[in-house]
C-alpha cells in the first residue's frame, strides 16, 4: 500500500503534449521494478526533474507519476514546499517521512532508527521538546541519508514526489540535494517539480545535467492543445479563431488553459466570435488582478477567510482559518464552499483545504494589505500555538509580525530556536533569535538570549559569535555558569577565526577574574593552557609550562577540570621532550575518571591529545582505542562534521605511525572528505592533507603526493596555530623526495628555528632535523651529522624506541662508510623493540643496503629481504622496489615472503610476549622456547608490531589482544 502525505485533486483533463516526460517516467518506473518481462532484474532508482514557470503542468505530472507508481504497486511519499513555509526548517523532510513513519510508537521508532534516533528525531519532528546535545547539520544529514536508506529497503520500491522544490525549506533541500545521486544505488525513483529561475543554490544537483539525468523543462501547449481543451468543454463547434485567441490569452499554459476551458463551459459559451469579450474576462479572472476582483465579489466574510487561508499557507485548517479571519463556523462553512466552487479551494489531504493552485495563493497572498497581514500572522501565531501545532509554526507566523515588546513572543521564538538547534538547522535558529532579539526580550533575559544565539552562529558564522558573547558578557550580573559557558564558547570562536593569541587571553583574564568560584577558574584556566599551548607566536612557552607543571603537579584528578589541567600537561611533557614515563603518567592520571569528547563547555582538543600522547610514546593501541571510544562518542551525538574528520584522519595517522599504510590512507581520505563538505572544516582537512602526503610518500606515490599538495595549495599553509603533523615540515618531506633539498633545508630550518625558541624538542613529534640532515648530506655533510646527532639525543632523553630507531637510522644515512654500520644495527634494534613497521622496514633495507655496498653480501641478504618483507606487508611499494634493487645490485634474487600479513600472534610469539610481560629476560625466555636471543628479539618485534606497543604497554595489549594462531 502506498504511503503518501496528500493528495491533489484530479487533473480533469488527460496531460497533452506531455508524451516525452510521459515516457521517461515510464521508463524510469519500469527501472524499479524487480521484473522485466518475467526476467528477474536489480530494481534501480534515479533522479527525474519537471522544469517550468508556474501553470506549466509540474504539478499534473507529478500526479500522474503518483497514480502510474499505485498502480504498480510501489510505495509513494509525498512533499511539497511552500512559498510562505520556507522558514520551517526540514518541513519538506517531515512531509516525506513522518507518514512512513506514522503508526509506530516511540519503542518502534527507538528500534528502527537505532542509534539515529537521538541525532534525527529532532529533524523529523518526532520528538514535542528537544533536549541533550544538539548534533550538526552533517551528522543530521548523514542520519537523514540512513533513515531514507533503509525505508527504501523496507518499503521498496519507493517513489518521492517532491512539487515546488524551489520553495522547499533550505535545510531539507540541502539534504535532498546531498542525497539525490544516491537513488541510482537504491529501489528508489526522486521525482521533483520546480521553476528552474526560483531554484536556489543549495539545489545545484537538481538544476544542472548528470550524466543520467537532464531536467525536463516543460514547454507551453500548443494551439492545437489548447483548442483541444476548449472543445472539450464548449463543444466541437467552437470556432478556430476563438480558440486561437484562448491561447493567445494563457500563453499554453496548461495550468491557465484548463481553467479557462472549465468556466467557458460552466457559462454554456459556444466559442464563437461573440464570446471574446466574455472569454478574456473569464481568463483574465484565473490569476492577477482579475482573480482579486472575482474574489471581491463574493463578500467580505468570503476576502477574509481567503485571506486567512493564504497566511496559513498549506494543509489550510477551516478552523484555524475562520479563527483568524474572526468569523463564525457557519460563516467560515459558506465561504469554504463559494471558494471551492470558484475552484480557489479545493479539499486536501483528511478535512483541511488548500489552494487550486500556488499562484492562487501567491496572488491572494500579495493582495493583503500590510496592516491587516501582519495582524493576520500575529493571530494565526496565537491560533498556531492554542492549537498544539508548536513553537516553531508559531514562529514562522511571528517573522511576520512587528516587534512589541512581548514576552511571550521572545520565549515562542526562543523555543523555536532551540527546536531548529536541536535539529540540525543553526540557520534557522539564528534567524529566529535575531527576531526575539528585536522584540526586545527583557533586560536580565538578555544575556542568555545572546549566548543562544552566539552558540546558533558557532558553526555557520562564528565571527559573529564573538560579537554576540563580547556584547553578553558586557551586560550586567549574569550567573557564574552562564558566564563560563560564554568566556568558554567564546575562546573556541575566536581560535576558530584564526585569533590564538587573543582566546588564551580572554581565558587568563577570566581565570584571574574568578576568584570566587575555584572550580570555574580551574577551567579558565586549562582552556588558557590549552590555547597558549596551541599557538604559534606564544612568546614564553617555557614558563608556561612551568606553570602549567606546578599546577598539574598540586592536582589529584578527582574532578574534570583538574583532569583536563593533567592531560594538558601530558601533552606538553611529550612536545618538550621530557622522559616519556613522565608522560604516560599524567596521560594515564587524566584518564582515571574519564575525559569526554563531547563535552560542550570544554571541546575535545584535551581528549585527542592525551590520545596522541599513547601513539608518540609508542602505544599506538592505546590511542586507537581511545579514539575509537571518543569518535563513537561524537557520532552518537551527532557531531559528524569536522569532528568526525578530524577522528578519522588522525586514527589514520596513528596507522600511518604502526605501519599500515593502506588502512591509514583510507581512512585519512575518508576524514578529507567529510572535512570537504563541512563548511569551515580547514583546520581538518590540513591535517588530512598533510598525513595522506606523508602516507602516499611513505607508499612511493611522489606524484600523487605533488598533485594532492597542489590541489590544496600546501605549500602555501602557514599555521597560526600547533598541528600535527606539522604543514612545512611534510611539505620539505614532499620537497625531498622530488629532489629539491635547498628547498627543504630552507623550509626545515625555519621550523627548527621556530621549535627552538618554544623549547619543543622532541623528535618524535616533529623530526624536522632528521629532513633537515637529509637535505644537507650533499652539501654541508658535518652539519647533517650534527643535526642528526642532536636527534639522537632528544629522542633518548625522550625514550620511546620508535624515535630513537629513526633518528639512529637519520644519522647513519647522513654518516655513510663502515662507520655507519653500527648506527644502522643500532636502528635496527630499537625499531625492534617498538610497533613501527615501516619504520623498521625503512631502517632494514638501508642496514642492508649498507652491508652490501661494504661487501657483507650474506648480512646484506639476511636485512634486505626482512626489510622487503616488511615493506610489502606495509604496503610500502616503493621502499620494496628499492629493496629489490638493492639485491639484484648485490646479485641476490628476492625470495617468496615467509608469512601471511596478519595480526594474529603465533603460539610461540604469544608465549615470548607473555613471559616478557612478567619480566622474564630475554635468556629465560630463549631457554623456555628453545631458541636464540635473537629468535627472542625477532619474536617479540613482531609481537610489538602486531599489537601495537612496545613492550611498557604490552601487559595490557595482551589482556585485549588478538586471538593466537595454533
Amino acid at each position: 500500500m502506498a504511503n503518501e502525505l496528500r493528495q491533489p485533486p484530479p487533473e480533469p483533463r488527460p496531460l497533452l503534449e506531455r508524451r516525452r516526460e510521459l515516457t521517461a517516467l515510464d521508463a524510469a518506473l519500469a527501472a524499479l521494478r524487480d521484473r522485466a518481462d518475467g526476467v528477474p532484474q536489480t530494481p534501480r532508482g534515479g533522479l527525474l526533474a519537471f522544469t517550468g514557470p508556474a501553470g506549466r503542468g509540474k504539478t499534473a505530472l507529478l500526479t500522474e507519476a503518483r497514480t502510474r507508481a499505485r498502480a504498480e504497486g510501489f510505495t509513494v511519499l509525498s512533499g511539497r514546499g511552500g512559498e510562505n513555509e520556507q522558514e520551517l526548517a526540514f518541513h519538506v523532510v517531515r512531509q516525506l517521512v513522518q507518514p512512513a513513519l506514522a503508526t509506530m510508537d516511540e519503542a518502534e521508532l527507538r528500534a528502527f532508527l537505532g542509534g539515529w534516533y537521538d541525532i534525527v528525531a529532532a529533524a523529523l519532528g518526532l520528538v514535542a521538546t528537544p533536549s541533550g546535545h544538539a548534533p550538526d547539520p552533517t551528522g543530521v544529514r548523514d542520519g537523514l541519508d540512513w533513515v531514507m536508506t533503509r525505508l527504501a529497503v523496507k518499503k521498496a520500491p519507493v517513489v518521492l514526489l517532491l512539487d515546488d522544490l524551489h520553495w522547499a525549506d533550505v535545510e531539507s533541500l540541502t539534504w535532498l540535494s546531498s542525497f539525490a545521486p544516491r537513488t541510482v544505488d537504491l529501489p528508489l525513483l526522486m521525482v521533483v517539480a520546480y521553476r528552474p529561475d526560483e531554484l536556489p543554490p543549495e539545489a545545484d544537483s537538481f538544476g544542472t545535467a548528470q550524466p543520467d539525468h537532464r531536467p525536463f523543462a516543460l514547454e507551453p501547449l500548443s494551439a492545437t492543445a489548447v483548442a483541444r481543451l476548449v472543445r472539450d468543454e464548449v463543444g466541437e463547434q467552437a470556432e478556430d479563431g476563438f480558440c486561437e485567441e484562448c491561447w493567445e490569452v494563457t500563453g499554453g499554459s496548461p495550468f491557465e488553459a484548463v481553467e479557462l476551458a472549465i468556466r467557458l463551459g460552466e457559462r454554456r459559451l459556444r466559442g464563437t466570435g461573440e464570446d471574446l469579450p466574455v472569454m478574456r474576462d473569464l481568463a483574465a479572472a484565473v490569476t492577477g488582478p482579475g482573480l482579486i476582483e472575482r474574489l471581491h465579489g463574493f463578500g467580505t466574510t468570503t476576502v477574509r477567510f481567503a485571506y486567512a487561508a493564504a497566511v496559513l499557507g498549506q494543509a489550510i485548517s477551516q478552523e484555524l482559518a475562520a479563527r483568524i479571519a474572526a468569523i463564525g463556523s457557519t460563516a467560515a462553512d459558506e465561504a469554504a464552499d463559494r471558494l471551492r466552487a470558484a475552484r480557489i479551494l479545493t479539499d486536501g489531504d483528511g478535512d483541511g483545504l488548500e489552494f487550486v493552485h500556488p499562484t492562487i495563493a501567491t496572488t491572494i497572498y500579495g493582495a493583503i494589505g500590510t496592516s491587516l497581514r501582519e495582524g493576520m500572522h500575529n493571530s494565526a501565531a496565537e491560533a498556531v500555538r492554542a492549537a498544539g501545532f508548536g513553537p516553531a509554526a508559531a514562529a514562522r507566523h511571528l517573522l511576520e509580525v512587528p516587534c512589541e515588546g512581548s514576552a511571550e513572543a521572545v520565549a515562542c521564538l526562543r523555543q523555536a530556536a532551540r527546536e531548529a538547534l536541536h535539529s540540525g538547522a543553526p540557520e534557522a535558529a539564528r534567524r529566529l533569535l535575531n527576531r526575539a532579539l528585536q522584540e526586545p526580550p527583557l533586560p536580565e533575559e538578555r544575556p542568555a538570549l545572546l549566548h543562544e544565539l552566539a552558540c546558533a552562529t558557532f558553526l555557520i558564522k562564528p565571527t559573529a559569535t564573538v560579537a554576540h558573547l563580547r556584547e553578553a558578557l558586557a551586560e550586567g550580573d549574569i550567573d557564574p555558569e552562564l558566564r563560563a559557558s560564554m568566556v568558554y564558547l567564546l575562546t573556541q570562536a575566536l581560535a576558530h577565526t584564526d585569533r590564538m593569541a587573543e582566546a588564551a587571553t580572554v581565558a587568563a583574564d577570566e581565570a584571574r577574574r574568578a576568584t570566587a568560584h575555584p572550580r570555574i577558574r580551574l577551567r579558565m584556566q586549562a582552556d588558557h593552557f590549552v590555547w597558549s599551548a596551541f599557538r604559534t607566536d606564544e612568546q614564553d612557552s617555557a614558563g608556561r609550562s612551568r606553570r602549567l607543571a606546578r599546577l598539574a603537579d598540586r592536582l589529584t584528578g578527582r574532578r574534570l577540570e583538574e583532569r583536563y589541567i593533567l592531560g594538558l600537561r601530558a601533552w606538553d611533557a611529550m612536545m618538550c621532550g621530557e622522559p616519556r614515563q613522565q608522560a604516560l603518567a599524567y596521560a594515564e592520571k587524566a584518564l582515571d575518571g574519564g575525559l569526554s569528547w563531547t563535552d560542550e563547555n570544554r571541546g575535545f582538543e584535551v581528549p585527542v591529545s592525551v590520545a596522541l600522547v599513547f601513539m608518540y610514546c609508542d602505544q599506538p593501541r592505546r590511542a586507537e582505542e581511545l579514539f575509537a571510544k571518543g569518535m563513537a562518542e561524537c557520532e552518537s551525538k551527532g557531531w559528524r562534521g569536522s569532528h568526525l574528520a578530524l577522528g578519522r584522519t588522525l586514527s589514520g595517522y596513528i596507522r600511518y605511525r604502526r605501519g599500515s599504510l593502506a588502512e591509514a590512507e583510507n581512512l585519512v581520505r575518508e576524514g578529507l572528505g567529510i572535512a570537504d563538505r563541512v563548511e569551515g572544516a580547514v583546520p581538518a582537512q590540513w591535517f588530512a592533507v598533510g598525513i595522506l602526503v606523508q602516507t602516499l610518500l611513505a607508499r612511493g606515490r611522489v606524484v600523487a603526493a605533488r598533485r594532492l599538495a597542489d590541489r590544496y595549495r600546501y605549500g602555501d599553509v602557514i599555521p597560526n596555530a600547533v598541528i600535527y603533523p606539522d604543514p612545512r615540515t611534510v611539505y620539505a618531506e614532499l620537497l625531498l623526495a622530488e629532489g629539491r633539498p635547498d628547498e627543504a633545508a630552507s623550509l626545515l630550518s625555519e621550523v627548527g628555528e621556530w621549535l627552538e625558541g618554544r623549547d619543543w624538542r622532541n623528535p618524535a613529534w616533529c623530526p624536522w632535523q632528521l629532513g633537515l640532515a637529509k637535505a644537507l648530506a650533499r652539501r654541508a655533510p658535518d652539519r647533517a651529522v650534527q643535526h642528526a646527532q642532536d636527534a639522537v639525543k632528544r629522542a633518548r632523553d625522550f625514550g620511546a624506541a620508535s624515535a630513537i630507531g629513526q633518528a639512529l637510522h637519520a644519522q647513519a644515512e647522513v654518516t655513510g662508510g663502515e662507520a655507519a654500520l653500527d648506527l644502522h644495527a643500532q636502528a635496527v634494534d630499537h625499531l625492534q623493540r617498538s610497533p613501527a613497521a615501516y619504520e623498521l622496514a625503512r631502517a632494514q633495507v638501508g642496514h642492508g643496503a649498507a652491508l652490501a655496498r661494504n661487501g657483507r653480501l650474506h648480512d646484506a641478504a639476511d636485512r634486505l629481504y626482512q626489510g622487503l618483507e616488511g615493506a610489502v606487508h606495509c604496503g610500502a611499494e616503493g621502499l620494496a622496489a628499492r629493496a629489490r634493487r638493492e639485491l639484484s645490485a648485490a646479485g641476490l634474487r628476492p625470495l617468496p615472503l615467509r608469512y601471511a600479513h596478519t595480526d594474529m600472534l603465533t603460539a610461540q610469539e604469544r608465549r615470548a610476549a607473555e613471559l616478557t610481560a612478567r619480566g622474564h629476560p630475554a635468556s629465560v625466555v630463549a631457554k623456555d622456547l628453545r631458541i636464540t636471543e635473537q629468535g627472542v628479539r625477532q619474536q617479540l618485534s613482531s609481537v610489538f608490531r602486531k599489537l601495537g606497543t612496545d613492550a611498557t604497554g604490552l601487559p595490557d595489549a595482551l589482556a585485549a589482544g588478538p586471538r593466537t594462531v595454533r
